[in-house]
């Protein structure tokens, strides 16, 4: 016989791989950190193996004690990991079978085609779990803030110009239901991880006579009811990466929404705004400039949202081209699984602790909402009410705002005579517009920052989180 080939599949080749091929084949470097979930896997697997009657009670507890052993050494991280031997799976079973001989048996009936589709499930159901978690986390920071800053108004924007009086609270509550629906997406991701592959082996089953069933109960795969969930196509269970596409494209999207509060946070931030002081343990200075306090944290969370967009491109582009069932191209598909989930969750705590500390400089804001120019909508509806269609009402308004700018005086001081030149309909009291607090008692309906909505909004998601 040659020499001996790569202990994992070599019985089909009389020689080992070159060692610029074994650097360049090796995923344990990165695939290593599935390695609770591997363990979790050939636990469930063997006590299958035995449920069936392909291993003994001596060899299944054999099996299950070195796969305690192996567990500590990596807790403690002590085992050695070969890239000879490619990847976390392999690396494992090579380790238990010097500790446990028994474990030769461990492969028997699967392949670690299903074996990986099964790890990453299990990964995609904690990872979901996690950021879940934190999102609950942030989501109570914000509502904290909002509650605390009910009273206080600042201009809304729309093409960054001012347009309309909002208060802080609501614009607060818009990134509330913002990270309300990526809660809604990791948990329809949590579900649709909720199936197990194992038993699919590389592409058609096996002969052995398995229990899938069994596997999945072990593993957790089952429904509200404790019914097993088993995929129903072993070609496509072992050749799915919509997981992987799904987690990737709702890590973006949330990345997206921490972008965009960054964006605002910078902005209100900025001496010219001045509406906000942020904490000073999210801030650094200048090594030149002494008087820097510089949004790090936001801009931070606003440049890693263009890292984890990236990470979905590159699955979407690793994916596209691949016929059915697994390629190897798919390896490579965890490296942007895991840097993506690594930034969201650090993300989700930096972005929380940095809402948690922010402070609104209330005397700012109000100079800021006290523009007359904010209610200039309120007088085209005041006009309706007094039966003006609302186009005529919108162009006399914008008629008013140009004389106002001529003058060189708010809206709300534009003489009485020229008023009515610009709109015979505005006399008597059209003035009473201009007035905040008119104006937020107004906006009564579902979804609008009056202060009864403002109350109803809090009300209702404070129950949703528990605070």
């Amino acid at each position: 016989m040659g020499k001996k080939s790569q202990a994992t599949w070599g019985g089909r080749f009389s020689k080992g791989p070159a060692e610029l091929m074994l650097t360049f084949g090796e995923s344990v470097s990165f695939d290593k950190r599935l390695a609770p979930f591997d363990i979790a896997v050939n636990r469930a697997h063997t006590a299958m193996l035995h449920h069936v009657g392909l291993l003994t009670r001596r060899e299944l507890q054999a099996i299950h004690k070195g796969l305690k052993i192996i567990e500590k050494q990596i807790a403690d991280g002590k085992l050695n990991w070969n890239p000879a031997f490619e990847d976390v799976h392999m690396n494992i079973e090579q380790a238990l079978t010097k500790i446990a001989p028994e474990a030769a048996k461990m492969h028997t009936a699967r392949s670690r085609n299903d074996q990986v589709a099964t790890d990453s499930r299990l990964f995609f159901k904690y990872a979901c779990e996690r950021i879940l978690s934190l999102l609950q986390t942030l989501q109570k920071s914000i509502l904290k803030v909002a509650e605390t800053n009910q009273s206080v108004s600042i201009p809304g924007y729309t093409h960054l110009q001012r347009a309309q009086p909002v208060s802080v609270a609501h614009h607060l509550l818009a990134y509330v239901e913002m990270f309300s629906r990526d809660v809604n997406r990791f948990k329809r991701l949590h579900d649709d991880s909720n199936w197990c592959p194992l038993g699919s082996g590389a592409i058609a089953g096996t002969t052995l006579p398995i229990d899938r069933e069994f596997t999945a109960k072990e593993l957790g795969f089952v429904d509200a009811k404790g019914k097993p969930r088993v995929t129903t196509n072993s070609m496509d269970a072992v050749a799915d990466r919509d997981l992987f596409l799904d987690f990737g494209h709702a890590c973006a999207t949330c990345a997206t929404h921490f972008s965009r509060i960054s964006e605002d946070v910078i902005f209100w931030n900025s001496t010219e705004f001045g509406y906000v002081n942020l904490p000073d343990a999210f801030c650094t200075g200048s090594s030149l400039m002494p008087q820097k306090k510089n949004p790090d944290s936001m801009e931070l969370l606003r440049g890693k949202s263009g890292r984890i967009i990236g990470n979905l491109q590159s699955l979407y582009t690793m994916v596209k081209g691949l016929p059915l069932t697994y390629n190897r191209d798919l390896q490579e598909d965890k490296v942007q699984v895991f840097d993506s989930f690594d930034q969201i969750e650090l993300c989700l705590q930096v972005l929380a602790g940095t809402i948690a500390g922010i402070r609104f400089n209330k005397a700012r804001c109000k100079d800021a909402v006290a523009d007359p120019g904010l209610l200039a909508t309120d007088l085209a509806d005041w006009l309706v009410e007094q039966g003006v269609a609302f186009r005529d009402a919108h162009h006399g308004v914008g008629a008013m705002v140009a004389r106002a700018e001529e003058l060189k005086i708010p809206l709300n001081q534009v003489p009485q005579k020229d008023a009515e030149t610009i709109h015979p309909k505005l006399k008597g009291e059209w003035r009473c517009v201009f007035d905040l607090d008119r104006a937020f008692n107004s906006r009564k309906g579902t979804g609008m920052p009056g202060p009864e909505q403002i109350k109803r909004q809090l009300n209702r998601w404070n129950k949703a989180y528990g605070s």
